[in-house]
């Protein structure tokens, strides 16, 4: 049996515990019932897959005593052969490691990271090395995300890809059923034009400052500009109000505010092109969903996703970040082509990633679970343990 950890199970997390456990003897375990950054609504249906160890995301005095009895009591219920971790840097992951080591179980580490999402230091780099050889395998985002495990120590054959996926056969049907009925969401009842459609976290890495200054500069070329919806909310929520005013872009740019799961399929439905300008993106889910809604997609060459999702000409394109002209002369270039090679581009996308959905992390959680299974758990020496004690101390 298998032990799936992760902070929340949100939608896409139960995506992945339905194939996973489609597939082998799959047990969930959320460190809490609602997540910190998304304001997703709690699933209902799930009580039998899925085991909550605390309530509340919050972090009251004495937090982790309390987390820490919770997750061995489950685990040691649980008794499983392998355990399968997010990430290697959080208090929660490095305690769940924790036990494994101390209980002679093998850990999987899941992981979402490429060398080029943070800024690097050799000291944390070293550390990150210690700490990933605890673990007997790992399940990565794609190319980037293995080479990156590779490069911090870990053997290419305890490698596993397919950690970032999302339903695709939900958002495929949805949107070609929310499309056929040909009604848009109500928040965009008065909205006539075709649109870019963007969603994100309204913080500082997703490069929305950017994204609305490339889109002015895009309306300045068009001879028919499209519209452009923005998805999402945060801390950024009022200053990206004051540069649409600032930009006189009122009448042509939506900010519906964050829409829960079963709301997103009618926004990708009626959309043109999707949109992700982060800086920085460990990989960038919202692609995925957008590519099996069948949109074409520009995509921030910094998004971990962009190696493995995006084929310039061929589903969308990449872009430098930092370079607004850029996104202009794409969005405009897009903004030109007929529906008919739009949509050949979007059925090319949901081609790319019919390869990455729920089935491929089955697959890679199960190649993973296998190969750390023959690799045994670690036996880490005094030092390690030393260290992965002082780690979590921080």
């Amino acid at each position: 049996m298998v032990a799936l950890l992760f902070d929340h199970f949100g939608p896409y997390h139960l995506a992945r515990l339905r194939a996973a456990g489609g597939a082998a003897d799959v047990r969930g375990i959320e460190f809490y019932r609602r997540s910190a950054d998304y304001g997703w609504a709690v699933a209902e249906g799930r009580a039998a897959n899925v085991e909550t160890l605390v309530l509340s995301a919050g972090r009251p005095a004495g937090w982790k005593g309390a987390f820490k009895t919770a997750l061995e009591g489950a685990l040691n219920e649980l008794r499983p052969e392998v355990v399968v971790v997010p990430g290697w840097s959080a208090f929660e992951s490095l305690w769940a490691l924790k036990w494994c080591l101390a209980n002679n179980v093998p850990a999987v580490v899941m992981s979402e990271s490429c060398a080029h999402d943070e800024r690097r230091s050799w000291l944390t780099e070293w550390v990150k090395g210690r700490v990933l050889g605890l673990f007997s395998a790992g399940l990565a985002g794609g190319r980037l995300h293995r080479d990156y495990l590779m490069r911090l120590g870990m053997a290419e054959e305890q490698i596993f890809l397919g950690y970032d996926a999302v339903d695709n056969e939900y958002f495929r049907t949805s949107a070609k059923k929310a499309k056929a009925g040909g009604k848009m969401p109500l928040s965009m009842a008065d909205l006539t034009a075709p649109y870019f459609l963007a969603s994100a976290r309204f913080i500082t890495k997703k490069n929305l400052p950017l994204l609305l200054r490339a889109y002015a500069r895009y309306r300045e070329a068009a001879g028919r500009p499209w519209s452009l919806v923005l998805l999402g909310d945060g801390p950024m929520r009022a200053e990206l109000e004051a540069l649409v005013v600032e930009l006189k872009l009122e009448d042509c740019v939506l900010l519906p505010g964050f829409k829960q799961y079963e709301e997103l399929p009618a926004y990708y439905a009626h959309a043109r092109v999707f949109i992700h300008a982060s800086t920085t993106e460990q990989w960038g889910l919202v692609v995925n969903e957008a590519m099996a809604s069948g949109l074409p997609v520009l995509v921030s060459n910094r998004c971990g996703c962009a190696a493995d999702l995006v084929r310039d000409g061929v589903n969308g394109y990449t872009f430098d970040p930092r370079d607004s002209e850029v996104l202009a002369q794409l969005m405009l270039r897009m903004s030109r082509l007929s529906d008919e090679e739009l949509g050949r581009m979007g059925r090319a996308g949901e081609e790319i990633i019919s390869q990455w959905g729920p089935e491929r992390f089955a697959h890679g959680l199960l190649g993973a679970a296998e190969a750390a299974t023959a690799k045994g758990p670690r036996q880490p020496g005094l030092f390690d343990r030393v260290l992965l004690k002082l780690l979590c101390l921080r």
